[in-house]
């Protein structure tokens, strides 16, 4: 929540300025949300698979595991000798690919998003997954805080004392974006978490991309579709008048506020149920699915109730324009109510990244937003003259059926098949084999009981199994074991590293190449 503050805070200073400002600042930040921050969400969102899932137990660091984990063996990961190698690697190329992207020079406003934003925020988000498969999120508060206190005071100063108007919001706004990405890099090496999970730079890195991206492509799509739906809407609005692309701007600002308390249980139930699941421990998965829906419906109805508490307040907060604000207290009980379906298909997000099914989701909001919604939304805006109730109604009826379709999905779902998935991804033997983990709750005794196996699966390789008080079981690998792994089968050779990994490189570098030509030809005198 306090990282999209820094948006909320920028457009609240814009809109001060006038009408036309806060809706010119709208669709810029609709079109570089369209063009980048969403993609690199959505593609970092392959981590909290691959994160959560071979953190068994509950933390993914050592130091508050008595466990050894996988992510504690950077060397053996870093030489290829597990199926997880490089995927950091192919992470980090995505940065240059979405600070690549052109952006469109049509009004100043657009540098809303700022020059580096897109970069600033897809680092931001990586550093936060990081952490937070660690169960370390204070520093993401912290930062949060930080960054907040700089935009504000950057844009006072900017806007509100030296007049620059929608650029100086702008600076401000990338100053706070790097701040916070500078801050949690700070925090990592001084807290030398860096040292339990990555053994420095490798020619590793580079192999092994295949896992991440056959995870964060639907994962990037599962998101994009449902952001962009959003973004395509405001676009639509654009066409009735700037009174209710203002009126827009406020209610979705207010409606990304409100997402962020679904989307930080999502996160925490992604956690929970990927660890879960590492550990082949299907009961807790599933208790902590139905935990955050409670959770969920919970603070959606308190967030409803104080959302109706403030009802003539909200759009004085964004505008001064009385025209808007009363536009705004029209929408905002339809609002209320779409509130609560909106966070039960973002909680539900989390149960299908923690079980690595993205590709139903992104099916599914493919279904409900651009076959149902959206058009649905559009010919309520414009043929029956509703204006952006229409949009929003469209909405509604969008986010109750993709809540039924992932509430329904979810109860049918096969967990074990899900759990075995997830020993894939951590590297595992598969269950059922000698020195798998059976599934179910795991014993609780009261002394740590060691034991080591070998698996037949994997001749070598010795599994060792903790069993200590609180439920936990956590079936690792020695450090002696993993120096045996094999390599992964589909191993590059050096030549094809050169091409594959070249052309990447070469379609970023063109593609920035081409961006700063269209720059370039297209600016305005």
């Amino acid at each position: 929540m306090l990282n999209f503050m820094v948006y909320v805070v920028s457009t609240v200073f814009c809109g001060h300025l006038g009408t036309v400002e806060l809706a010119a600042v709208t669709l810029s930040v609709a079109f570089v949300n369209v063009c980048g921050v969403s993609i690199g969400f959505g593609l970092s969102s392959a981590c909290d698979t691959l994160m959560s899932q071979p953190a068994r137990g509950g933390q993914a660091r050592g130091g508050r595991n008595p466990c050894v984990l996988e992510l504690r063996q950077p060397q053996q990961e870093a030489r290829g000798r597990h199926p997880a190698a490089g995927r950091a690697g192919a992470a980090a190329l995505l940065s240059a690919l979405l600070g690549a992207l052109p952006q469109h020079p049509a009004h100043p406003a657009v540098m809303q998003a700022g020059p580096g934003r897109v970069q600033a925020n897809f680092l931001y988000s990586l550093q936060a997954k990081y952490l937070q498969n660690q169960g370390i999120v204070w520093p993401q508060v912290f930062s949060g805080i930080v960054g907040n206190c700089v935009n504000g005071l950057a844009n006072y100063v900017l806007v509100s004392v030296l007049g620059q108007g929608v650029r100086g919001s702008a600076f401000a706004n990338t100053v706070s974006q790097f701040t916070q990405a500078v801050f949690l890099l700070f925090y990592i090496v001084l807290k030398k978490l860096h040292l339990e999970t990555w053994a420095g730079w490798s020619w590793e890195c580079l192999q092994d991309w295949g896992p991440f991206f056959r995870l964060a492509v639907p994962s990037m799509l599962m998101l994009c579709i449902e952001w962009w739906a959003y973004e395509i809407g405001s676009f639509l609005v654009g066409l009735l008048s700037v009174r209710d692309l203002s009126a827009q701007a406020v209610i979705y600002e207010v409606a990304t506020v409100v997402y962020m308390i679904p989307m930080g249980l999502s996160i925490a139930v992604c956690v929970r149920v990927g660890t879960a699941l590492g550990a082949a421990d299907t009961v807790q998965a599933k208790r902590s699915a139905i935990s955050g829906t409670l959770c969920t419906v919970g603070t959606s109805l308190v967030v409803g109730v104080l959302l109706s508490l403030l009802r003539n307040k909200l759009g004085h907060i964004f505008t001064n324009d009385e025209e808007v604000v009363d536009l705004v207290n029209k929408v905002l009980p339809l609002y209320i109510f779409f509130q609560l379906f909106d966070a039960l298909c973002c909680l539900y997000a989390g149960v299908l990244r923690g079980t690595g099914r993205q590709a139903f989701g992104a099916v599914v909001n493919a279904v409900m937003y651009y076959a149902i919604g959206l058009p649905l939304g559009v010919v309520l805006t414009f043929l029956v003259g509703m204006g952006i109730m229409g949009l929003w109604l469209g909405m509604l009826v969008c986010v109750m059926l993709a809540t039924a379709a992932f509430v329904t999905y979810t109860v049918r779902m096969d967990w074990k098949r899900a759990a075995e998935e997830a020993q894939k991804h951590a590297g595992l033997p598969p269950l059922g084999s000698s020195g798998s983990m059976a599934l179910g709750p795991r014993p609780g005794p009261e002394k740590a009981v060691v034991s080591s196996v070998a698996t037949g699966s994997s001749p070598g390789v010795i599994l060792t199994t903790y069993s200590r008080l609180g439920g936990h079981l956590d079936l690792l690998r020695t450090p002696e074991a993993i120096q045996t792994l094999p390599a992964p089968a589909n191993r590059l050779s050096a030549k094809q590293l050169a091409v594959r990994r070249g052309a990447a490189l070469g379609v970023a570098v063109g593609s920035l190449i081409v961006g700063l030509v269209l720059r370039v030809l297209t600016a305005r005198p």
